[in-house]
């Protein structure tokens, strides 16, 4: 895979990246597109430069985990982390959250919640659901289980968390907002205004 421009090449705009070592990658593109900014694929680290905000897509977080070993980007991506805006995605959610449960694993530890991996059952559990009047969907998908008092709940199902922020610098959702194809999601807006 190769970068990718918005349709407006040659103007000033903020470039996204996305982690793409696994997963669901190529969805975002168009989302980013909508809100003029740059989609940039983070396979190496030499893709990691002038990036203004990440996205950490769905996927399977151990296999990321392991991706990211291979090609040595943990150290890099932790630099970057400590100082722009991060999105976890269902699998991004893990790898950003402070603890992991069902099986113990090692993360990014960014935000200060606790996920449960699979906490809404198999890949035969995922469903479609509304929020916003938006379609999204749950494809594996984690539970958090608590979060500090300063992160702030954006939506619940089944009373847990599933679209959180720091206000500031994280957001997560354990859905996945990408794959409708009315763009940007609500979600890409708001994550967007972590960035300006």
């Amino acid at each position: 895979m190769k970068n990718v421009w918005p349709k407006e090449a040659g103007k000033q705009v903020k470039r996204i990246g996305i982690l793409a070592l696994q997963g669901c990658v190529t969805p975002h593109i168009p989302h980013i597109h909508g809100l003029g900014c740059e989609a940039v694929l983070i396979k190496r680290k030499e893709d990691i430069k002038n990036i203004d905000a990440y996205i950490l897509p769905g996927g399977e977080s151990s296999t990321m985990l392991k991706l990211i070993d291979v090609f040595g980007l943990e150290s890099l991506l932790r630099e970057e982390f400590q100082y722009k805006p991060v999105w976890g995605i269902c699998a991004g959610v893990i790898l950003m959250a402070k603890t992991v449960k069902h099986p113990e694993q090692r993360s990014f530890g960014l935000i200060d919640i606790t996920v449960e991996r699979n906490g809404y059952g198999s890949q035969l559990d995922s469903k479609e659901d509304f929020l916003e009047n938006y379609t999204i969907t749950y494809i594996r998908a984690p539970i958090i289980k608590s979060i500090s008092k300063e992160i702030e709940v954006l939506a619940r199902r089944d009373d847990f968390p599933v679209w959180i922020t720091d206000k500031n610098q994280f957001m997560g959702t354990t859905f996945h907002p990408e794959l409708n194809n009315n763009w940007p999601s609500p979600m890409h807006r708001a994550f967007f205004e972590l960035i300006k």
